[in-house]
């Protein structure tokens, strides 16, 4: 069975959020920054259903209202519009005026209604949008299928990050080939509950949105909210994903045959997505993956893994190669998670270094040279059930301090 499911669920080189058929996208200027691309518009040809997970900080952004509003009203979208530089979050009656006003805009420039247009925005908090440029960008903004309009979108969402993130496959359905596409954006503030910082994701696969959301939960949970880079939440995290039922099969639910399939896909984006930021974690050299297994349960196994994977002394340490596995101790030991410690092993790499509550001999050497990869693996085995579950993360480096002590200026 395992063997089906790895032929029928393929990553797409070079693949994006326009693979899927019957999107198109674009980027563009409108001067939020000093030079670089800032408003960019998804847009979808036919009606698309939609799943939507959002951030839990209690200061939630204007836009994240508005988008909230618009797909509640028919669990509809054709288009998403995003704008960086400036958060619009905590910026009162005015803020969500605005925010409102984004959504009328785009609705008009593509003639459609106002409800099936989501809004989008990340970058600065507590400052107010530039409507006479956000106006423009509306009324401007061209969007095609072409890699460069995918290209030109990816990049206008971008704040502190370094690259774009994207991530592509496909799955077989009824014998027909579905393609599912993403970006994202996140280099800070990554430490989500319920979604990351922004992130987009398109399929033609036929799905109800009461489908889509579920089965976005279930990926969301084994992706973006298993990364943190800096323990903080934003208050503009937002997941959505648009299927606009272009591809002809059977509608999908958890009866379908291969509803397997389309989930396991769903998953494969969002966790290539998810581990591209937390790569470029701002001043990040190195991506950290820490897996646990043995657990009582997988809540247990994902909530240890990402202890570890954002204690602060765990990631200075692997920035500097210091195979100092007390840190990785310290950071288990005020987990929530149910442990015994003289059961535990812990490996970095594929070095053992703890065992059942002892100290084990090893080349400190050997492991330092490990650390010092660009991508470091921490595993913990806790003996005590069939739970497990991955987290991923970044080191700790001075340039993450450099990079938000001037944020602002």
């Amino acid at each position: 069975m395992k063997l089906v499911k790895e032929m029928a669920v393929q990553p797409i080189q070079g693949g994006t959020i326009l693979s899927p058929q019957g999107f198109k996208a674009g980027g563009m200027h409108i001067g939020l920054r000093y030079a670089k691309k800032d408003f960019g518009v998804i847009y979808s040809e036919k009606e698309a259903q939609v799943g939507a997970v959002y951030t839990q900080s209690h200061f939630q952004a204007a836009p994240l209202k508005v988008t909230q509003e618009s797909i509640s009203a028919s669990q509809s979208l054709q288009a998403i519009v995003v704008n960086s530089a400036i958060a619009n979050a905590c910026t009162g009656e005015q803020g969500l005026k605005d925010a409102y006003q984004m959504r009328e805009w785009v609705a008009a420039r593509f003639r459609i209604p106002n409800e099936y247009v989501a809004v989008a925005s990340t970058g600065v908090i507590g400052e107010w949008l530039h409507m006479e440029k956000i106006e423009k960008g509306c009324s401007e903004i061209l969007v095609d299928s072409s890699p460069d309009g995918a290209r030109s979108f990816q990049q206008a969402i971008l704040t502190t990050d370094t690259t774009e993130k994207t991530a592509c496959y496909t799955v077989k359905l009824d014998g027909e080939t579905v393609t599912i596409g993403g970006c994202a954006k996140g280099s800070g503030m990554i430490h989500p509950n319920m979604a990351t910082m922004l992130g987009f994701i398109t399929t033609d696969a036929t799905i109800s949105s009461a489908m889509l959301q579920k089965a976005l939960k279930i990926a969301i949970n084994q992706s973006f909210n298993q990364i943190t880079v800096d323990g903080e939440t934003s208050t503009n995290d937002m997941v959505i994903a648009m299927a606009n039922g272009m591809t002809d099969h059977n509608p999908l639910d958890e009866a379908h045959p291969d509803w397997d399939h389309f989930q396991e896909g769903l998953n494969q984006v969002c966790q290539d997505l998810a581990k591209q930021i937390a790569r470029d974690g701002e001043g990040a050299t190195k991506l950290v993956e820490v897996n646990v297994n043995g657990a009582h349960s997988d809540g247990d196994a994902n909530r240890l893994a990402k202890k570890i994977v954002g204690s602060n002394l765990v990631k200075t340490a692997i920035y500097g190669g210091d195979p100092n596995w007390g840190r990785i101790v310290g950071a288990m030991g005020h987990s929530e998670a149910t442990l015994e410690p003289d059961q535990c092993d812990i490996y970095i790499g594929e070095t053992l270094v703890f065992s059942n509550g002892t100290p084990q001999p090893f080349n400190e050497e050997k492991v330092s040279q490990y650390m010092l990869l660009d991508q470091v693996v921490i595993s913990v085995d806790l003996h005590s059930g069939k739970g497990k579950g991955t987290a991923w993360g970044c080191d700790l480096t001075y340039d993450y301090v450099k990079i938000n002590a001037s944020y602002r200026t």
